[in-house]
């Protein structure tokens, strides 16, 4: 009976920490670019069950089945789907269709300066020409992209004061003349990608640049992959996971109560 209570308790903090990942899927519904997460349930080792104090087998432990010792949270993984896209007419809003990513120069509280990326594309140009995100992070190049260089050579930079187009390529014109280019990337696993926070990934030792194939649409945002609709549908079925084994727990509860208080009492 006891187990019962404890396996019963571990399928309830399983669907507390799946609700975790739920919610913040649905806080970045709107989020541009965002890859929203999934996880996976798997239990514990199973156990071969013995009974005790058995004298039917001279005193050897007697094997009565498996049992399990409740679920636990297995993974946490991030779906790297496709997001719709959104027209904006803003000439420096970009999104990629298909698999690749943005580079930019990321500065931390502590000054350190690193390569991080983004499916983000919401960026601006400064008074100065440099293409920046709206977090004030430079835009990388292709040479900085494939490279993971941070330096400031590798930002891009146009005319601020004259207009612009880019191309599928990322190629940027400025009076019919390629000026720079934005820097798009992919990796051949993204097992090794990690989400860093605000809306930005970093590449952890063993993951490799590789070609992307993605497309840069200009004037164009992608939005999150989160399906509302279906994270709503999950979430209901957490809330009835959670609620069965609180049933569960009132019930064993209610048959140890009996057990300690009546089936033992002298008549």
């Amino acid at each position: 009976m006891v187990k019962g209570l404890y396996t019963a308790h571990m399928g309830m903090v399983n669907e507390m920490r799946r609700l975790d990942v739920l919610a913040n899927n649905l806080a970045n519904a709107q989020t541009t670019g965002y890859k929203k997460e999934g996880t996976t349930s798997r239990t514990f080792a199973d156990e071969m069950a013995i009974k005790l104090k058995d004298t039917s087998a001279y005193g050897l432990p007697t094997k009565i089945g498996e049992i399990t010792f409740g679920v636990h949270l297995g993974q946490v993984y991030t779906d790297y789907g496709q997001g719709s896209f959104i027209v904006t007419n803003n000439a420096s809003d970009f999104a990629l269709d298909g698999n690749g990513f943005f580079a930019v120069s990321f500065t931390d509280k502590q000054g350190n300066t690193s390569v991080k990326y983004t499916r983000d594309g919401s960026f601006v140009v400064n008074t100065e020409g440099y293409l920046m995100t709206k977090d004030g992070d430079y835009v990388m190049n292709q040479a900085g992209a494939a490279t993971g260089d941070a330096s400031p050579e590798n930002y891009v930079r146009i005319d601020p004061n004259t207009t612009y187009a880019v191309n599928t390529l990322g190629q940027i014109y400025q009076n019919g003349q390629i000026v720079g280019n934005i820097g798009v990337t992919d990796f051949d696993n993204y097992d090794y990608l990690e989400k860093y926070g605000e809306n930005l990934y970093n590449l952890v030792e063993g993951g490799n640049h590789i070609q992307t194939t993605a497309k840069v649409r200009q004037s164009t945002l992608e939005a999150s992959n989160v399906n509302v609709v279906s994270e709503m549908v999950n979430m209901i079925t957490i809330q009835r996971a959670y609620e069965a084994g609180q049933k569960v727990i009132v019930t064993e509860d209610s048959t140890l109560e009996k057990a300690c208080n009546e089936v033992g009492k002298v008549q």
